[in-house]
Formats: C-alpha cells, sequence, structure tokens
C-alpha cells in the first residue's frame, strides 16, 4: 500500500454547478436548506443535495441540523466555510473501501449496479413522454460529468458519442481498482441516461487511453 496518501489533496478544481451552489452559501447571511439552494441556482433538490453533500466533504461547507422549538422534523442546514477546520482523510477511506469491495465476488458487476443506482439520483426524470432526445440527454450527462470534476469532452462520429473524461477526481483510487472506481463510473452514465429516458445509452467506459484519459461510448438507443 506504499503511496497512498493518508490525508486529502486540497479539494479539485469546482464544475460550474458546484460553484453556483457555493456562491450561493457564501452569499446567504443565514444558514441555507437544500430547498433553498434549490431554488437559488434552479437545480433539482436532487442535484443541490449531491453538490451540497460533496462541498461539505471536501471542507467548503458546514452540514448542521436545525435547532427547533415547535413539532416538526428539523432540517438540514448547510453553511459556508472558507477552508476546512480539520484534517480530512477521505482519500484513505476510499481505498479501503475500494480495496473491500473488489475482494467481494464480482468486484466490477457490483460496482456497476451501485453506480448506476446512484445515477438515477442526479437528474431529474423528465416530464415529457418517451424521455429527452439522446443528444440532450448526452449533454446532460456532460453536465452530470462536468460537475463531479471530470472534465469531460465530447465528439461524435458516426452514431457513437465519444466522452473523454479528462481527469479523474478519484484518480489514485481508480489506478489501483480501476474495476471498482472506472465499474462505478459506468454506472452512473447508464443510471443517467436511464433516468432521462433511455434514449442513449452508455456502451463501454474504457479506462486510462493515456495516463490520465478514460473514453466512453454512448449511443443513440435503438428504436423497437
Amino acid at each position: 500500500m506504499g503511496g497512498v496518501p493518508l490525508s486529502d489533496p486540497p479539494a479539485p478544481r469546482l464544475g460550474s454547478r458546484r460553484q453556483a451552489v457555493l456562491q450561493s452559501l457564501r452569499q446567504s447571511p443565514e444558514a441555507l436548506a437544500v430547498v433553498d439552494v434549490a431554488a437559488l441556482t434552479e437545480l433539482h433538490p436532487n442535484t443541490a443535495r449531491f453538490h451540497l453533500d460533496a462541498l461539505a466533504a471536501h471542507g467548503l461547507a458546514v452540514r448542521t441540523v436545525e435547532t427547533r422549538t415547535s413539532p416538526g422534523r428539523p432540517r438540514v442546514l448547510y453553511v459556508a466555510r472558507a477552508e476546512a477546520l480539520s484534517q480530512r482523510s477521505y482519500g484513505l477511506l476510499a481505498e479501503m473501501l475500494a480495496g473491500l469491495a473488489a475482494a467481494a465476488g464480482d468486484a466490477r458487476e457490483a460496482a456497476v449496479a451501485t453506480g448506476r443506482s446512484w445515477g438515477r439520483h442526479l437528474v431529474e426524470r423528465p416530464s415529457a413522454e418517451g424521455g429527452l432526445d439522446a443528444g440532450l440527454a448526452v449533454d446532460a450527462l456532460h453536465r452530470v460529468f462536468e460537475d463531479i470534476g471530470f472534465q469531460p469532452e465530447t465528439s461524435t462520429e458516426g452514431g457513437t458519442v465519444s466522452l473523454r473524461l479528462r481527469h479523474c477526481p478519484f484518480l489514485e483510487v481508480a489506478t489501483r481498482h480501476p474495476e471498482v472506481v472506472c465499474g462505478m463510473h459506468l454506472g452512473i452514465m447508464q443510471g443517467v441516461l436511464d433516468e432521462l429516458g433511455g434514449t442513449a445509452v452508455a456502451e463501454s467506459l474504457d479506462p486510462f487511453v493515456t495516463p490520465r484519459v478514460c473514453v466512453a461510448q454512448v449511443r443513440r438507443a435503438s428504436t423497437p
């Protein structure tokens, strides 16, 4: 396990949506609930919660529970902070969890299934019957992976879209456990596209076609 960092590096560059969520916290004179941030940023509450929890994990926000003086479930509130107040070791935790997953049965299949489940929570299901057009679904997938921090680039050849992921936020763990981490990323793509109506399909994710770039292949779904 030599070379595994015991504490986390500085937070990665934020995507546009996560930056907007952080900005809404910084501009607010009081703590905000998920619905407040969703309204300010025009994001779905599930998406806002995802970014808020990520900001809290990176030490850029603090999550608290409101104190109520009347009956009812207390809300979870978030406030911004300029820097982490204590050291975080999520990199080490991720390494241990990935190692645990890799040792249990078909690690890749389980990782894809887990990612697919999470991917469904990262977008809002379209109201239109039949889902989004395949091109719009790919655009939405691009935004999700941009927000996570992958710095994606898309190119189209024939009926296939190549999604180049130029920055892996989980690089250190992914290089040691690609079957788990990259499998989960493929699952997230599949879950996002399924939730948007299944008009596009993530067929594959080739890890590390260069030392720092992975490439996913997405195609339009076959019509019945």
